[in-house]
């Protein structure tokens, strides 16, 4: 007898049992479906590919909330104005089933409904209970940066090579609507400032670098003493940091960026 199993052909002497064909043939068939685990928080469905238009994102059905609760029906209630178009809902006002395969990055519709305590009209001005929400097929995390905030660190150094990178926490802002968590990590370049101007450290290595005042303005108490007691190392040193800051070499001390 000859069985195919996933593609090998194999031969056997005897004939199997009508029992042991069904007990092979079901467990062919069954194959766990799961997630592909997403280089950002959480496990976000996997890609499958489709050959004339691109990748498609699977995504599992969300169940919508059985009963809401008095305090959390106000938090949500207070920013959900009533009375406009369901499409203009911020996403915390609704509920979606992102059930459907969409191509990535391609137009996609999703039933939706508003929240408990939330009203909301479609395009003919009559009330609806359930409306179509027609958003681009994209994780949120693969947004556009002008469409979330992410959180700033202070502790990483600006000015730095190569660039330092940070695990900032990023929200997704209310008017916009993506599947999967709305809340979500990336790794972000240092980039933040501690007020410091350029202008102002530059013109004060030109006028009063012999004095320390550009290291002193920079944080840099050190070599601002250096530069003091050593008036500015006879000359060589104020010229120096004058080409150093000009070029944006010489920074803050907190390892910020220039404003």
């Amino acid at each position: 007898m000859k069985v195919i199993v996933h593609g090998h052909t194999m031969f056997h002497n005897h004939v199997m049992p009508d029992e042991e064909v069904e007990l092979v043939s079901s467990s062919l068939s069954c194959r766990p479906s799961g997630y592909l685990s997403s280089p950002h928080v959480g496990q976000e469905p996997a890609y499958s590919r489709d050959p004339q238009q691109g990748p498609v994102i699977s995504s599992p059905v969300v169940p919508a909330a059985a009963s809401v609760s008095p305090g959390d029906e106000e938090s949500y209630a207070s920013k959900c104005p009533s009375g406009g178009l369901c499409s203009r809902l911020p996403a915390d006002c609704i509920n979606c089933n992102y059930q459907h395969n969409c191509t990535y990055r391609k137009p996609a519709s999703f039933t939706c409904k508003p929240k408990k305590g939330v009203h909301c009209i479609g395009e003919s001005g009559q009330q609806r209970a359930n409306f179509s929400l027609p958003i681009l097929c994209q994780f949120c995390w693969q947004l556009d940066p002008s469409e979330y905030r992410c959180s700033n660190s202070t502790n990483c150094m600006t000015v730095s090579c190569p660039r330092k990178r940070y695990n900032a926490t990023c929200d997704v802002l209310d008017h916009v609507h993506c599947l999967g968590k709305r809340r979500f990590q990336k790794r972000l370049f240092c980039n933040w400032t501690g007020g410091y101007k350029w202008s102002t450290a530059l013109a004060l290595s030109i006028t009063l670098g012999g004095f320390g005042a550009d290291r002193f303005y920079l944080g840099q108490w050190r070599e601002g003493l250096g530069k003091l007691f050593s008036f500015g190392g006879l000359g060589i040193w104020t010229l120096i940091d004058v080409l150093l800051i000009g070029v944006g070499y010489v920074g803050p001390a907190d390892g910020s960026l220039y404003i």
